[in-house]
């Protein structure tokens, strides 16, 4: 007996139901047996926000190295640049929350951009803290065809001639785009903004003189300043930093309430389970922990941070408040 024609064309659609029903359960299973134990059972992404080669990139590859040694699993560093570490984070933040996806950030994506963005492609508790890789000081560098020597001398320079000191930064929104407008605000100088995208090429237009003045972190400033292609005035930490002891803070400079470092941490998805997280933790501080780690961070002019992701995620809160400050006493937006 044929059947009709219609139990054919209801058949295959509660087929196919039925075939994505059990794709659902099947799922579900693997990431209910999925925990601290047995995570990672293959290879894991770590997302960096922003372009290869700056401190960002090659701190989450140096953990990236020691965590697939200590996981016999291949941890690949993924970059995903722009919109101020917008689209990386959002690529994050939307990912399963199975632990195979982990932003590894400075502060913008985790603490700064809900504050000078107006709209973002992700929603900021979308991501959950893990850990604190390191904290690097800020440094303060001018050209050095510029004829100043000193924090003084530059800020003598800008109020003689207002508008016409450049400032560059690694973009709107940027830590050091934030840097840059806080000591113009702090000193009242009136300085031009030249916002680029990423952190490279500011280095290299400050080194032949396209701009002024840039706010760099101290791993990628001291190697120019070494070697004389740009002068670094000041760092802007709460004590001298021992890779450039010469070098004044912000504080001895003049500015006793300026300080400013950038810092790098991880994040996952919410709604991973707690196991795999605190397996994240374990493991990047077992990797930050490693002597050949340490001195690579130290000769960075880096510290390493480390500990719980409760500590992270108080650290964060309190970052996002202090920039938040910042942002609105600078009139920062980004869009």
């Amino acid at each position: 007996m044929k059947l009709p024609l219609h139990s054919t064309s209801i058949g295959v659609p509660c087929l196919r139901i039925g075939i994505a029903a059990l794709s659902v359960v099947a799922a579900s299973l693997s990431h209910a047996a999925e925990d601290g134990t047995t995570f990672p059972s293959k290879a894991v992404k770590i997302v960096v926000p922003f372009t290869p080669g700056g401190t960002g990139d090659l701190l989450p590859r140096a953990v990236a190295e020691k965590l697939t040694g200590i996981w016999k699993q291949p941890v690949i560093v993924d970059n995903k640049p722009g919109a101020g570490g917008n689209i990386g984070a959002s690529a994050v933040a939307h990912a399963p929350a199975d632990g195979y996806t982990l932003l590894a950030s400075p502060p913008g994506p985790l603490a700064i951009n809900q504050s000078i963005f107006r709209t973002l492609p992700y929603d900021p508790a979308g991501l959950v803290p893990v850990s604190l890789f390191a904290t690097v000081p800020i440094v303060l560098a001018v050209r050095t065809s510029l004829p100043v020597n000193s924090v003084q001398e530059l800020m003598a320079m800008a109020k003689a001639s207002p508008g016409k000191l450049t400032y560059a930064s690694a973009g709107s929104g940027s830590t050091p785009h934030l840097v840059g407008s806080m000591f113009a605000n702090m000193a009242q100088l009136d300085l031009v903004h030249i916002p680029y995208k990423g952190s490279s090429q500011p280095v290299t237009d400050l080194i032949g003189g396209q701009v002024d003045i840039y706010f760099d972190n101290l791993t990628n400033a001291q190697q120019f300043h070494n070697s004389g292609r740009i002068k670094v005035l000041a760092v802007a930490s709460a004590k001298r930093s021992a890779n450039m002891p010469g070098v004044p803070t912000m504080a001895e400079a003049g500015l006793p309430n300026f300080e400013a470092s950038t810092w790098y941490g991880a994040a996952l998805p919410a709604g991973t389970p707690a196991a795999i997280v605190n397996k994240w933790n374990t493991g990047i501080n077992e990797a930050l922990a490693n002597p050949e780690m340490q001195k690579r961070l130290r000769d960075w002019g880096a510290e390493v941070v480390g500990g719980t992701p409760a500590d992270a995620a108080a650290f964060m809160k309190s970052e996002a408040v202090k920039w938040k400050k910042v942002a609105s006493d600078a009139k920062v937006l980004a869009n």
